[in-house]
C-alpha cells in the first residue's frame, strides 16, 4: 500500500508560480514512476508531467510544455511540481500518481495504482 499527500496548491495571479509537492510513504517510491494530473471543475481529468523511477526520463503535456518542469527526490520519497508563468487555464485540483508496474513514465491515468487526495490551484487573470 502507498499513501501520497500533496501540498502547495493557492491562489497566485496569472504569470506566477507555484511548487507543489507529494510525499509517498508506504511501498518502495525510488522504484516507482510518478505523476501528475489535473481536473478543472465541469472537465475530464487531464495528464500533466510523469516521471520515470530515476528521474531520468519526464513527459509533459503539450499545454505545460516548457512552463511546468516534474523532478523527484527519492531521499525524501516526494515528488515535485514546479509551475512557472501560470495560466487562469491551469486551474484546477493537482492530484499525484503512482504506479507499481511500470518505471518509465506513464500518461494514461489507469496505469496509475494509488493516488492523493489533490490540492488545488486557483490562478487569477
Amino acid at each position: 500500500q502507498v499513501q501520497l499527500v500533496e501540498s502547495g496548491g493557492g491562489l497566485v495571479q496569472a504569470g506566477g508560480s507555484l511548487r507543489l509537492s507529494c510525499v509517498a510513504s508506504g511501498r518502495t517510491f525510488s522504484k516507482q514512476a510518478m505523476g501528475w494530473f489535473r481536473q478543472a471543475p465541469g472537465k475530464e481529468r487531464e495528464f500533466v508531467a510523469a516521471l520515470s523511477w530515476s528521474g531520468g526520463s519526464t513527459y509533459y503535456a503539450d499545454s505545460v510544455k516548457g512552463r511546468f518542469t516534474i523532478s523527484r527526490d527519492n531521499a525524501k520519497n516526494t515528488v515535485y511540481l514546479q509551475m512557472n508563468s501560470l495560466k487562469p487555464e491551469d486551474t484546477a485540483v493537482y492530484t499525484c500518481a503512482t504506479t507499481e508496474s511500470y518505471s518509465g513514465p506513464v500518461i494514461r491515468a489507469y496505469d496509475y495504482d494509488y493516488w492523493g487526495q489533490g490540492t488545488q490551484v486557483t490562478v487569477s487573470s
